[in-house]
């Protein structure tokens, strides 16, 4: 599951190689990556869900869909999630009943405070944003991007982080990043942060991985985050890597990963 303002392209080599022995769902969310446009309507109710309770009903609508419900004939899935992906995949497990065989939260925003305070720059000068030229823009979405690395990105890393932002083609483009950085500027999470506790006495095996790079989230919150969920919740700090820890260490976070993964069904 990926966060704002990624999308499924981040996980693809990690999704080839994990589907060597797992059946591996991606997907982008609404607004992002290759996903259709959304409509007027939808596009002002996503800008004012801070806290992203309507993306986890959409998400785990989908979770439904796809089987894993009692009763679905699917065995409960091991879940992924990265930056916000991680409050939404906490929200879908205590808000809407989704199972899970364990949960790997890396560099998660799920536990304040909130917020760049460049979101709030663009949520108060949304106009302006949406008004500035095309090749101006670019520039602005691509040293976003370059933030969120601890090492420098291969420009065709870059580009396919920012294609989605910077060009047209019925992807979401300029309005669609203003947009999301709006509702990123009005995250939230009280209402069930004192909920993770639930996560840990359910037994679920948790594991967060943080690049002690992460000028975005910083490696601190991984600790409270564990101290909130409790139970088998472990942390694992990563040398050299920031936010974008799926680039800066690909190896290292692949091993953490796959180990993670046949620790957990070894013992099930």
């Amino acid at each position: 599951m990926h966060g704002t303002p990624w999308s499924s392209s981040l996980w693809l080599p990690y999704a080839h190689a994990l589907s060597k022995k797992y059946s591996v769902y991606i997907f982008d969310n609404p607004g992002y990556g290759e996903s259709k446009l959304l409509t007027p309507e939808a596009q002002e109710a996503f800008e004012e869900n801070g806290d992203l309770s309507l993306q986890a009903e959409v998400t785990a609508a989908l979770f439904m869909h796809w089987g894993f419900t009692d009763g679905g004939g699917i065995a409960p899935p091991h879940i992924i999630a990265h930056d916000n992906a991680g409050l939404v995949a906490l929200r879908m497990a205590l808000q809407h009943n989704c199972t899970y065989k364990s949960l790997t939260l890396i560099d998660v925003v799920a536990v304040g405070p909130w917020g760049l305070p460049f979101f709030k720059l663009v949520a108060e000068n949304k106009d302006v944003f949406n008004a500035i030229p095309a090749q101006m823009f670019e520039g602005i979405v691509r040293g976003y991007v370059r933030g969120a690395a601890f090492k420098v990105l291969r420009r065709e890393d870059e580009d396919m982080l920012a294609g989605p932002w910077v060009s047209g083609n019925g992807r979401p483009g300029q309005e669609g990043f203003v947009r999301v950085l709006k509702q990123a500027s009005q995250r939230r999470s009280e209402d069930v942060e004192g909920l993770y506790c639930k996560i840990g006495e359910s037994g679920l095996p948790v594991r967060i991985i943080w690049g002690k790079e992460d000028q975005w989230v910083p490696c601190e919150r991984a600790e409270k985050l564990k101290g909130l969920i409790g139970g088998k919740c472990e942390v694992v700090l990563v040398e050299e890597a920031g936010h974008l820890i799926q680039l800066d260490q690909p190896e290292r976070l692949m091993a953490e990963i796959v180990m993670f993964l046949l620790e957990v069904d070894g013992a099930s």
